[in-house]
C-alpha cells in the first residue's frame, strides 16, 4: 500500500468530526446513544441537562450524520447514524480509562 495524499475537502470533513467529538456534552450524548435509542426527554433526564441544550447538540450531530432520528407518533427517537465514529469514540473512552485511569 502506498501513500495517497488526502484532498482538502476530506481533511476538512474529518476535522469537523473530531470537532464534534471534542465537546463534552456531545460525547455524553453519543456515549448514551451508543447503548440505547432515546428521545430528547430521555437524554435530558439521563444526563441531567436542559432539553434545549440536548436538542441543539442533536441538531449539530445530525448535520454531521453522526445521529439519526426516527419518528413514532409525535415523538422522535435518536440513535447512532455512523458506527465507525461511535466505535472510535468508545475505543477512545476505553483507551483513556486504561492509560489515564479515567
Amino acid at each position: 500500500m502506498s501513500y495517497q495524499p488526502l484532498d482538502d475537502k476530506l481533511i476538512e470533513d474529518v476535522a469537523y468530526i473530531f470537532k464534534a467529538l471534542s465537546d463534552p456534552t456531545r460525547i455524553k450524548i453519543l456515549h448514551l446513544l451508543f447503548y440505547k435509542e432515546c428521545s430528547v426527554n430521555e437524554i435530558a433526564s439521563e444526563l441531567n441537562m436542559q432539553q434545549s441544550t440536548i436538542s441543539h447538540q442533536l441538531k449539530y450531530l445530525r448535520q454531521l450524520h453522526l445521529v439519526k432520528k426516527r419518528r413514532e407518533k409525535t415523538m422522535y427517537y435518536y440513535s447512532p447514524d455512523d458506527y465507525h465514529v461511535m466505535n472510535l469514540l468508545e475505543q477512545t473512552i476505553e483507551h483513556t480509562k486504561h492509560t489515564l485511569g479515567g
